[in-house]
């Protein structure tokens, strides 16, 4: 089994330890989180309404088939959620479970599939889970039920991978902003993300949040997404 390293350090008067995990928001810190989830959200809905609409139109012009893919994810406290997207692949060959990983030249890639998956503009809809309250618009990004790192389930890497669901997922995150996109070949791909998941999750400030949304603009397209 994989190990993810410290995330930081604490002294007292009369001791000092190690953080290896961090639990949950506290009452304030999730208010405060929830009102910029949803100013920023419904901001941007209202803002990028015509280019929504348009994707939507491509997608349905190419093959007639549904506009959005909606598979189950795993939130906060380990709860499902049904994920939205615009659909970046062709209806008979969608992967429900998620079990496989997309890859360069994925045959279940449509035309409009690859632009949109290499532009992050098939994560749009999340907006609406955010809006809901899935979501965050930061935080751990939320895995398909089936993903493999390796051979192996993503839980199966490390114990500790359930901890990252102390928080609602998010549209972006620490892991997404460091570059670490794309499928899992290896358990080292999934523990790298998870360090950075886990990182996020101790010492939580709004400012964080904002500087990550920040960063995130440099890798909306990124040579990962297939």
């Amino acid at each position: 089994m994989l190990t993810l390293g410290v995330l930081g350090a604490r002294r007292g008067p009369t001791y000092g330890s190690l953080v290896v995990s961090s639990g949950p928001l506290g009452l304030r810190a999730r208010v405060l989180k929830r009102a910029f989830d949803t100013a920023i959200a419904g901001s941007a809905v209202v803002i990028l309404a015509p280019l929504l609409a348009l994707v939507a139109i491509a997608i349905k012009l190419e093959d007639r088939g549904p506009v959005l893919f909606v598979q189950n994810r795993t939130g906060r406290g380990n709860r499902f959620f049904p994920i939205y997207k615009f659909r970046s692949m062709c209806v008979e060959k969608g992967d429900a479970a998620g079990a496989r990983s997309a890859s360069l030249d994925d045959d279940r890639i449509t035309r409009i599939g690859r632009f949109i998956r290499r532009t992050s503009l098939d994560e749009l809809p999340q907006l609406f889970n955010v809006l809901a309250g899935h979501m965050s618009i930061v935080g751990p990004r939320p895995h398909a039920i089936g993903s493999l790192a390796g051979d192996k389930l993503f839980w199966e890497v490390d114990d500790r991978y359930w901890l990252r669901h102390s928080l609602k997922p998010g549209l972006t995150g620490l892991a997404q902003v460091r570059g670490l996109r794309g499928a899992t070949d290896t358990e080292a791909d999934l523990a790298n993300r998870l360090q950075a998941d886990l990182e996020y999750l101790d010492g939580w400030t709004i400012w964080r949040d904002i500087k990550i949304l920040i960063g995130t603009a440099s890798v909306l397209v990124h040579d990962r997404a297939f």
